[in-house]
């Protein structure tokens, strides 16, 4: 690409945030911004790219009267400079005093610890919605404060919580939040399912099917192809705003050698029954223009975590794998990745510069993928 790209990220939190982190700094040094421009300067910025960040919304919650939004703060914090480098999530030098408080009185959740600065993320927040904004515009007045660099966008303006159906002690089974599941019991507890609730009303927030269809490139994150990626393609519309964008669609394993590089997504992947291989999650997103049996085909329960009336076609022209899983890509190339164009490379991101590096990978493989 010779003129600066415009590009739209599907992405989870930490993961995510650290993944587009790399890609603006790769960005900055490929397409800097002009002397002058309003960009430059900012954190996170500094290039004459333009992106946008499509986020999970399937992880927030309300949570002590306050609306609380992961992925979504884990974004702005990273790209801004606020992150916490050591936990990988919330904000630089926190106290807890409030969450302490909260819990003498037995408010709230005692294990889902809310951080005193974050605090003051979720209060605005709540408070602009409960004057009647949209999350889109509540985030887009946090992210003025941040300057992330990035258009950050929710998935939808409306509330489509994950839930996790687990077993119950009688033999029946009940129903979890998702931040339950994941932080509470450490995905210890085996799903039985994932489901969006409300999914099948929610909408795609202001912006984010203009910015699929106009990009030069859409990349998925190397985040959780469950409870992530496929809890943003579940709101209706946005997957088949994938299918059908003209620019290419390259996703980024988050698998690498068969394990999972962060978190827990191979008891995600264990639950609708698709292994934990870089192959696998491949074909489960599958190529555009061919039948997938991956996401699309799951048969979750009632509305499933990509909605229950989306078709079962691919969403991929190109995947990133790591070095270690090249030969069973290449293998695969004629069976389950058929139609998709693979590239492997080290996917390890221990740095900046590593991250940049396999960003640069990925919009390579999207010149050489496009439909």
């Amino acid at each position: 690409m010779s003129a600066a790209p415009g590009i739209a990220v599907l992405a989870g939190g930490v993961g995510g945030s650290r993944f587009v982190r790399g890609l603006l700094h790769g960005l900055r040094a490929e397409w800097p911004a002009a002397a002058g421009s309003p960009e430059e300067g900012m954190p996170g910025s500094g290039t004459a790219a333009s992106v946008t960040v499509i986020a999970n919304t399937g992880d927030d919650l309300w949570l002590a009267g306050l609306r609380v939004c992961p992925d979504l703060d884990s974004i702005m914090y990273a790209l801004g400079g606020a992150n916490d480098e050591e936990r990988g999530w919330g904000r630089r030098g926190e106290s807890e005093r409030v969450s302490a408080e909260l819990t003498a009185y037995g408010v709230g959740w005692p294990w889902f610890t809310l951080g005193d600065l974050d605090l003051g993320t979720h209060i605005a927040r709540s408070s602009w919605l409960r004057d009647g904004l949209p999350l889109s515009e509540a985030t887009a007045r946090l992210c003025a404060r941040w300057n992330p660099g990035v258009t950050l966008l929710p998935a939808t303006d409306d509330e489509a919580e994950t839930l996790v159906t687990v077993a119950d002690e009688a033999g029946g089974t009940r129903q979890l939040h998702f931040e339950e599941w994941w932080v509470r019991h450490r995905a210890a507890l085996p799903a039985l399912a994932f489901t969006q609730n409300n999914v099948e009303r929610a909408r795609p927030a202001p912006g984010v099917l203009e910015a699929i269809a106009e990009a030069d490139v859409v990349l998925f994150a190397p985040s959780n192809p469950v409870v992530s990626i496929g809890t943003i393609l579940g709101i209706p519309g946005i997957a088949d705003a994938v299918r059908q964008t003209a620019a290419p669609v390259v996703g980024i394993s988050p698998i690498i050698g068969g394990a999972v590089v962060r978190g827990m997504a191979d008891a995600c992947l264990s639950a609708i029954g698709v292994e934990t291989s870089a192959v696998a999650v491949g074909a489960h997103y599958g190529a555009r223009g061919l039948p997938s049996a991956g996401l699309l085909g799951a048969g979750l329960p009632g509305a499933g975590l990509l909605g229950a009336d989306l078709p079962g076609a691919g969403l991929l022209d190109g995947w990133l794998v790591d070095s270690t899983d090249a030969a069973a890509a290449e293998s695969a190339a004629g069976g389950p990745l058929a139609g998709i164009r693979t590239l492997a490379r080290p996917l390890w991101f221990h740095t900046v510069e590593e991250t940049a590096a396999i960003a640069a990978d990925a919009l390579a493989l999207a010149a050489r993928s496009r439909p």
